[in-house]
């Protein structure tokens, strides 16, 4: 049968939807997930964009489950998102260096008034359509480069990536091929002239962006890319981390047992095998567990660790 549905993302700042239609533009299911807020200080947003590439990956799995539509019968997968909320990762690993900065957040309300002052906003509104204020991506990206340690020299050295939701969520669904945005999410960041239609060299000077950061600008509607392999397979659901160790191999459940009786041990060689940025992203989980009272069980930590990652961790546990 030939393809007849179409798959759709809706990333809120609330939620994470997945929607199935048919070709009549039916809804055939649907699946949703809360997104906690963080909130550090006053007037500071921020989300996680760890919990959203999890929900994300969740719900599309649960939407696809709930329809009993075949993955070839899937046409397309569109997405939506919230708008201007900042992340920026790292082009090698796809781990974020920060917490996303969400529309909300007013954390750069001085720098916006700063600029301001120096009667910048007449340019830039020319140029953007848009007003000087930390509603929009510019200034909280700059935060980001300021505030988070080497951020800015390794922008510069092209080594990370900045975008928005979509951009994000983009490059993780097609395993790091597509660094991308298209024109209206663009258009909210304060960098893009919406006249030109490109990212502006002088608005990225304005707020010190390199422009090395900054994604492809595509037509609101077209093809983007093609999901990475095996990524939507229902086998592969979140839900079931805790229990892809035990699957993965007979030896398992002694695995598990052995960890837990030595896991100070266990846990060290296994972050000294780890790549760096891999280490960075388990080292916490896996020292959490090293250190806690009682009878820590396997599971526990499997809970905590991302799940993409945790086939990667089992491997090695696998190695000792």
């Amino acid at each position: 049968m030939p393809p007849d549905h179409v798959l759709a993302i809706d990333q809120g700042t609330t939620s994470t939807r997945a929607m199935m239609f048919d070709r009549e533009a039916r809804m055939v299911s649907v699946a949703q997930r809360e997104l906690p807020q963080h909130y550090p200080r006053a007037g500071w947003v921020e989300h996680d964009a760890e919990d959203i590439w999890r929900d994300t990956v969740a719900v599309l799995k649960e939407a696809i489950a709930a329809s009993d539509v075949a993955l070839d019968r899937i046409a397309a997968l569109g997405l939506t998102n919230q708008r201007e909320t900042v992340v920026v990762w790292d082009r090698s690993t796809g781990e974020p260096v920060h917490r996303a900065i969400v529309w909300q957040d007013r954390r750069t309300a001085d720098l916006c008034a700063a600029l301001k002052a120096e009667g910048t906003e007449d340019e830039v509104q020319a140029k953007t359509g848009l007003l000087l204020d930390p509603y929009f991506s510019a200034t909280k990206l700059a935060w980001i480069l300021d505030n988070v340690a080497n951020a800015r020299a390794r922008a510069e050295r092209g080594e990370l990536a900045f975008g928005t939701i979509d951009s994000f969520l983009l490059w993780r669904l097609t395993g790091g091929a597509v660094h991308a945005t298209d024109a209206t999410n663009a258009s909210r960041t304060l960098l893009y002239d919406i006249h030109a239609q490109r990212w502006d060299p002088e608005l990225c000077r304005l707020f010190r962006i390199p422009e090395t950061l900054l994604p492809g600008v595509r037509d609101n509607s077209g093809s983007f890319g093609v999901t990475a392999a095996g990524l939507l397979d229902r086998r592969d659901n979140p839900a079931d981390r805790r229990h892809l160790l035990l699957e993965l191999t007979p030896a398992g459940r002694e695995l598990i047992d052995g960890v837990v009786s030595r896991r100070r041990i266990a846990i060290e060689k296994i972050l000294r095998r780890m790549p760096a940025g891999q280490r960075a992203q388990l080292g916490e989980a896996l020292r959490q567990f090293a250190d806690a009272g009682g009878e820590p069980r396997f599971q526990d930590l499997l809970s905590l660790v991302p799940s993409r990652l945790c086939s990667v961790l089992a491997s090695l546990c696998l190695s000792l």
